[in-house]
């Protein structure tokens, strides 16, 4: 492979539009680039998890998904291209279901926290919601994969998973949530 980013600023983007990957442009506030920085502020936000100390397969998981974010990227990126692949969405929900099945029942909603950990994975995890979001609304007027949409909506389900399993491997319970608790009493 070449010399692909041999020149990082440009100027082309100095008036509020931005160069998709067919050579098109839109305006840097358009949905389809909100769409694609969210993912990439996702990527970034899993960047951070991963340099916490985590179990090896939690780490291989997360790293595979940072590829996969790539990849949507560069759907996104590029109108009407597919990039995405239901293998991608199967192997999320093989390990939603590994690692979901190592876990007690959730009796009652928890909250964000625990280990660093944890918190920096339900952190990626409402910005993968957020994402998710920004990937819907850009579907309403554009085209885009049903396999992207999805993919982002297990990913979530999974990050949660992971949040409540690095709290396990840290040795913490759950943050359980309380109804009405105020502090002071």
């Amino acid at each position: 492979m070449g010399h692909r980013l041999s020149k990082i600023t440009t100027r082309t983007g100095d008036k509020g539009d931005t160069g998709l990957g067919d050579g098109s442009r839109t305006g840097k506030d358009s949905a389809r680039i909100e769409a694609i920085g969210t993912v990439d502020e996702l990527n970034s936000c899993l960047g951070v998890l991963l340099a916490e100390d985590l179990p090896q397969p939690i780490r291989d998981e997360l790293q595979a998904v940072q590829n996969d974010l790539f990849d949507l990227g560069g759907e996104l990126a590029v109108p009407g291209h597919a990039l995405m692949r239901d293998e991608q969405v199967k192997r999320l929900e093989a390990q939603l279901e590994r690692f979901n099945r190592e876990l007690a029942p959730l009796k009652e909603f928890i909250l964000p926290g625990g280990t660093r950990a944890a918190a920096l994975a339900h952190l990626a995890r409402t910005v993968c919601r957020r994402a998710e979001r920004a990937t819907v609304a850009l579907s309403r007027n554009e085209p885009v994969t049903d396999t992207a949409r999805i993919y982002l909506n297990r990913l979530s389900d999974l990050l949660f998973v992971f949040g409540r399993t690095l709290n396990r491997a840290g040795g913490l319970a759950d943050v359980q949530w309380t109804r009405g608790k105020t502090s002071g009493g």
